[in-house]
């Protein structure tokens, strides 16, 4: 409970200067330049999956996102924000949640649809910023570099967000540094904070349009350290392209957390890669990707040898939109290679059509039942999104991710076939 403390505080400091804004004494304006912004965003998802046990599962849920930032005690460049994030099911109660597979409580078991029906504090927090340098505190939403290892889930109707301080500063042309400590998130399948002691290091160097250097170091506690170093960049060929490399590796955590016996027995020891290039020509979209999370097999059992983990990740952009390999790869112990190709247009007016497919293997064979087999299936995915005309501000989108299952049937999560469809309409204001 004392590592919520600091957003208690801040959140108690700002309710309070809402409170007393309008009775300032002395000429002294608590709140000024407030700015109010928010979502609405319903969204209609459906899930079928062959899992025996389960029923195909359906919700109609809507988000509503309400943020105030304003700024506090007329100090310039000192600003308080406080938001609201509400999901409501509207009694539709046809699917299963993470720890609730029974969700509407008639006995039937549906596949799993991860929006509850729940509310949260999801800002509150006061910011400084001097020159190049930013100060933070309090409770908001953190995406680092492509949200791969640290991010908010977005997807999700409930969005994590980080309790944090921080302080980030680019003094240093083309160079952006941050340094964060986190003591807790919430958010995603439930609203109750997780507490932490973590440390989040993050460095980009910019040294021309063709190359971005960024290195990081995420030290979550009792779980992992996750150091890594990833090259990136933009080049004009006639077609624009983009490519990614990177590497990371996870070791012993640094960080401690919890009970004596949950501190004494963490142990790591994974590796990370990515390999990305992409082109845009007149609109056309084309791509080739190769990540691989590496994992361990039935020689590593009683060792200290783990899957790689992004624990904390936006994960949902990547190894296929149904989620069957979400986070630490939902049992497959012999890790994951997700070999993708993606095609797609994108124009002003048209809007985006975008096509991926995935080829799913095991990063080495775990498997005691079904021989040396790697194979872990194959995903098509396919998303439409564009703005709706004659309303300013509102977005469309239809998204459909088909999971076909491989041999390799000691991988918990992907021994059935898996069909995830959603239709959905986002308002910001």
């Amino acid at each position: 409970m004392k590592k919520t403390v600091m957003s208690v505080v801040v959140y108690t400091a700002i309710i309070g200067s809402l409170n007393v804004a309008s009775a300032a004494q002395g000429g002294l304006n608590i709140l000024d330049n407030i700015k109010f912004s928010g979502e609405l965003r319903p969204r209609y998802e459906t899930v079928n999956s062959d899992k025996s046990s389960t029923t195909s599962a359906q919700s109609f849920t809507n988000r509503t996102h309400l943020v105030l930032t304003a700024g506090l005690f007329g100090v310039q460049n000192l600003s308080a924000t406080i938001g609201l994030q509400s999901v409501n099911n509207f009694g539709n109660t046809n699917y299963s949640s993470p720890g609730n597979l029974n969700y509407n409580g008639d006995g039937v078991q549906y596949d799993i649809i991860a929006d509850k029906q729940q509310a949260m504090l999801s800002e509150a927090s006061i910011d400084y910023k001097l020159g190049k340098t930013a100060l933070h505190a309090g409770r908001s939403q953190l995406n680092l570099d492509n949200q791969r290892f640290i991010g908010t889930v977005g997807w999700r109707q409930t969005e994590r967000s980080y309790d944090t301080v921080y302080a980030s500063n680019s003094d240093i042309e083309n160079l952006d540094i941050l340094a964060a400590y986190v003591y807790g998130y919430a958010g995603v399948t439930g609203i109750t904070t997780t507490e932490t002691n973590s440390v989040l290091l993050h460095v980009k160097y910019k040294v021309a349009e063709a190359l971005s250097i960024t290195a990081y170091d995420y030290m979550l506690a009792s779980t992992s350290d996750t150091i890594g170093l990833a090259l990136t960049g933009k080049i004009d060929a006639g077609a624009k392209l983009t490519y990614r490399a990177e590497y990371a590796i996870q070791r012993d955590a640094t960080m401690e957390y919890g009970s004596a016996a949950a501190q004494t027995n963490v142990k790591a020891d994974a590796y990370y890669y990515n390999l990305d290039i992409g082109a845009n020509f007149s609109g056309f979209i084309a791509g080739l990707n190769y990540e691989v999370l590496s994992g361990k097999d039935e020689n590593d059992a009683t060792s200290t040898k783990t899957n790689f983990n992004p624990a904390l990740g936006t994960n949902h952009k990547f190894n296929g939109w149904a989620d069957v390999f979400y986070v630490g790869n939902n049992g497959a112990a012999g890790g994951l290679i997700d070999t993708n190709i993606r095609l797609g247009y994108k124009t002003k007016g048209f809007g985006k059509l975008l096509a991926v497919y995935h080829d799913f293997q095991a990063e080495t064979a775990m498997n005691a039942v079904s021989g040396t087999t790697t194979n872990l299936g194959s995903e098509i995915d396919v998303v439409y999104v564009n703005k709706i005309p004659g309303v300013n501000n509102l977005t469309g989108l239809l998204k459909l991710a088909s999971y076909t299952a491989g041999d390799a049937t000691s991988f918990t999560n992907a021994t059935f076939d898996k069909q995830v469809a959603w239709a959905q309409l986002s308002y910001k204001f």
